[in-house]
C-alpha cells in the first residue's frame, strides 16, 4: 500500500526528494529506509557468496574433473558473461519496477545451478553451471537502485558505497567459509572423502540464498512511499518504458566512461577473487586452506573501502562540485594502478599479503567514488545508467580473465591490469555531466539538482499504452 503523505518516518525525510531519507542510522532495521539497506547489502552478501562458492574449491575440481588452468579460465570468464547481459537489462526493470522484485527473484533463480554443482562430470557441465550461477551477480544493479531510491543526493555516495561494499564482503567471506571452514568440515563429514565433500558443500549456500529471496520480496518495500505497482494504481508515479529507460542511459558518453572505470575496479576485484587462491597456491606453495584465508583479505576490505570511496565523494562535491568527485574517482583509480604493479613484484609472502590489503582498498574504494557519481548522470533513468555501468565490471572481468587464460606467468597478466587500470584513471578528464562543471568542460547550472524517480519520455509513455 502507498505510504500516507503524513506518516511518519524513522529517519529523517526530504519531502523535495520523494522522502528520501536525510541520515544513516545503521543500527536500525525500520521500515522503509533502513529496511531497504539491510536487505540491499545482505541480498547482494548472499548472491556474491554463491556467486564465488566454487573459487576456492576449484583447484580440487581441476584435479578431479582432470582439466588445464586454461579449462579453469574459460569457467571463470563464463562465471561473469550471464551476468554482463542481466545487469544491462536489470538497471531499466529496475526503473519500472522497482528493485525489491528483481533482486528476491535472481537469489531464488541462481540458487538452483549453486546447488548442482555437484552433479558436474565434466568441463561443459561445469561451464553451464558457473554460466547459469552468474545471474546473481546481477542483484548489484538491484542494491544501487534499491539504496539511490532510499536516500538523497547528499548521502547516496556513502549509502551505495556501503550497500555495494558490504555486499562485496561476500567475495571475501566465500573464501574463508567455503575453502576454509565448509569444505574441512565435509570432508570429515565424508570419512576424508574430498570429492563427496566439494560435490555437496555447494547444497548451504544455496538454501541460504532462495530462504533470503522469499524475505526480501515479502518484508520490504520499493520506495519510501510504498511499492511501484501500487503508487501506479493510485497515480502517484508515472508508468515508464523500460526501452525507453535503457536508451536514455545508454546514449549518454558519461555512462560509458564510467562504464570503462567500472570494468578496471570491480572487474579487477572479480578478476582477483578467481585468481587468487591458485596465485598462492602457485608462487609460494600454500595449501588451499591457507591461500583461501589469506585471498579473503581481498573482500574483506569492502567493510570499510567502498564506503569510504563513497565518503571521500560525498565530502568533495560540496568543495568543489562535480569535479572533487571526479577528482576523487580519478586519484583512486591511479592509486589502485600503481598498487598492482607493486603487488606483482612481490617475490616474499608478507610484502604480498601487504599489498594485496592496500590494493584492495583502493579498488574499492574506486567502486563506491563510481557510483557517487552514477547518480547525477541521467536523472530520468538512473537505473539504466547503474545498470549500464554495472555492467562494465564483470565486462573487466572478462577481458582480464582472457588475459590472464593467455599469460601462464601471472605476475606479467597483472602488470598489464595495472597499465589498463591507470588509462581508465586519465580518462576521468572527459567525464562532463550536464549542470555540472567537468575537469575539462562544461559548467554548473543546478547545484541543488535533486535525484528523482525516472521520469519518462514521450515516446516511452506512447510504448507502454
Amino acid at each position: 500500500m502507498s505510504t500516507p503523505a503524513d506518516k511518519k518516518y524513522a529517519l529523517a525525510v526530504d519531502p523535495d526528494q520523494d522522502d528520501k531519507a536525510s541520515e544513516l542510522k545503521i543500527c536500525t532495521f525500520a521500515r522503509p529506509h533502513m529496511r531497504a539497506f539491510h536487505f540491499s547489502w545482505w541480498g547482494f552478501f548472499i548472491a556474491f557468496f554463491i556467486w564465488f562458492a566454487i573459487a576456492p574449491l576449484l583447484p580440487i575440481i581441476k584435479e578431479d574433473l582432470g582439466l588445464s588452468a586454461s579449462d579453469i579460465w574459460t569457467t571463470n570468464i563464463c562465471a561473469v558473461l550471464f551476468d554482463i547481459m542481466m545487469r544491462f537489462v536489470f538497471g531499466a526493470v529496475c526503473d519500472k519496477f522497482g528493485a525489491r522484485i528483481p533482486m528476491g527473484c535472481v537469489l531464488m533463480f541462481a540458487s538452483i545451478p549453486t546447488a548442482c554443482i555437484g552433479l558436474v562430470k565434466n568441463l561443459t557441465g561445469l561451464i553451464f553451471v558457473r554460466l547459469f550461477i552468474g545471474v546473481a551477480g546481477s542483484t548489484f544493479v538491484m542494491c544501487q537502485c534499491w539504496s539511490t531510491r532510499m536516500f538523497t543526493k547528499e548521502i547516496v555516495g556513502v549509502a551505495n558505497g556501503l550497500v555495494g561494499g558490504w555486499g562485496n564482503v561476500g567475495g571475501g567471506a566465500t573464501q574463508i567459509v567455503m575453502g576454509s571452514l565448509l569444505y574441512p568440515l565435509f570432508i570429515n563429514l565424508w570419512n576424508g572423502d574430498e570429492e563427496k565433500a566439494w560435490r555437496t558443500v555447494t547444497i548451504v549456500p544455496a538454501v541460504v540464498a532462495f530462504i533470503t529471496g522469499m524475505i526480501i520480496i515479502n518484508f520490504s518495500q520499493d520506495c519510501p512511499k510504498g511499492n511501484y505497482k501500487d503508487l501506479k494504481k493510485s497515480g502517484e508515479m508515472a508508468e515508464i518504458s523500460a526501452a525507453a529507460s535503457f536508451r536514455t542511459g545508454a546514449l549518454d558518453l558519461n555512462t560509458w566512461i564510467l562504464f570503462f572505470h567500472y570494468a578496471c575496479c570491480f572487474g579487477v576485484e572479480l578478476t582477483v577473487n578467481n585468481a587468487a587462491v591458485s596465485f598462492f597456491v602457485k608462487y609460494f606453495d600454500l595449501p588451499v586452506p591457507t591461500a583461501s584465508a589469506i585471498a579473503s583479505i581481498f573482500g574483506f576490505m569492502n567493510l570499510f573501502a567502498r564506503g569510504v570511496g563513497g565518503y571521500l565523494s560525498d565530502k568533495a562535491m560540496p568543495k568543489m562540485g562535480m569535479r572533487g568527485r571526479i577528482l576523487v574517482q580519478a586519484f583512486l583509480l591511479l592509486a589502485e594502478g600503481g598498487c598492482i604493479f607493486i603487488f606483482a613484484a612481490q617475490k616474499k609472502l608478507v610484502g604480498s599479503i601487504i599489498m594485496l590489503t592496500v590494493f584492495s582498498i583502493f579498488v574499492q574504494a574506486a567502486e563506491g567514488s563510481t557510483y557517487g557519481i552514477v547518480p547525477y548522470v541521467n536523472r530520468q533513468a538512473p537505473g539504466a545508467v547503474a545498470g549500464i555501468v554495472g555492467a562494465g565490471g564483470p565486462t573487466g572481468a572478462v577481458l582480464f580473465g582472457l588475459i590472464f587464460r593467455q599469460i601462464e606467468d601471472q605476475r606479467r597478466a597483472f602488470w598489464i591490469m595495472a597499465c589498463v587500470v591507470c588509462g581508465a584513471g586519465v580518462l576521468s578528464l572527459f567525464i562532463t555531466i550536464k549542470g555540472h562543471r567537468g575537469m575539462l568542460f562544461g559548467k554548473d547550472e543546478d547545484p541543488i539538482a535533486k535525484l528523482n524517480v525516472p521520469v519518462p519520455d514521450e515516446e516511452g509513455a506512447e510504448m507502454t499504452k
